[in-house]
């Protein structure tokens, strides 16, 4: 199984942002690779620090993993629904509402990285047994015509976005 990458016109513009930050040929090896990258990104994170905001109003760093995996589950969703040949629309989502009301405080940073863990297992499963017409399969989400290969692009890219504003505003990455 391939994942080629999108044609512009099968994402809204807003997340060429993510889908640019995804340059391989081949989307699925990314996602695979992302388990351990997102794992040693976090895992060397004291609890202590789990709290953190690197500015008032920000999220901490247990709600930016929690915000990570909540949209991996919804993309997850619109792939799932897109690539069965769903014809209504689907809709978009607010995330800082779904940051502000997921409890994520309340759990562990172990917690999280399991659940991201288990969430991007459950859709490398689903992906990775999809074929070619599915995968190429164009919905609607958010008002804007979107394909399947154009969300495993996206939640790639929005996992590289996020280990890097882990990195650049927080001052963690895999290597401190």
């Amino acid at each position: 199984m391939r994942i080629d990458r999108p044609a512009a016109g099968e994402y809204a513009p807003y997340f060429d942002r993510y889908v640019a930050r995804v340059p391989e040929a081949d989307a699925l090896p990314v996602l695979e690779r992302q388990r351990a990258e997102v794992r040693a990104a976090f895992e060397g994170i004291p609890e202590a620090k789990g709290g953190y905001r690197y500015a008032p109003g920000k999220w901490s760093i247990r709600e930016l993993l929690g915000h990570v995996t909540d949209t991996e589950r919804i993309f997850a969703y619109r792939a799932l629904c897109i690539a069965r040949g769903e014809t209504a629309p689907l809709p978009g989502f607010e995330q800082d509402p779904y940051v502000a009301n997921a409890g994520h405080d309340r759990w562990t940073l172990a917690e999280l990285l399991e659940d991201f863990d288990a969430v991007r297992r459950t859709n490398l499963a689903m992906i990775s047994h999809l074929d070619e017409a599915a995968v190429r399969r164009v919905g609607t989400s958010s008002g804007h015509a979107t394909s399947v290969r154009a969300i495993a692009y996206i939640l790639a890219g929005h996992v590289r976005h996020h280990l890097g504003v882990l990195a650049e505003k927080y001052g963690v990455s895999p290597a401190s």
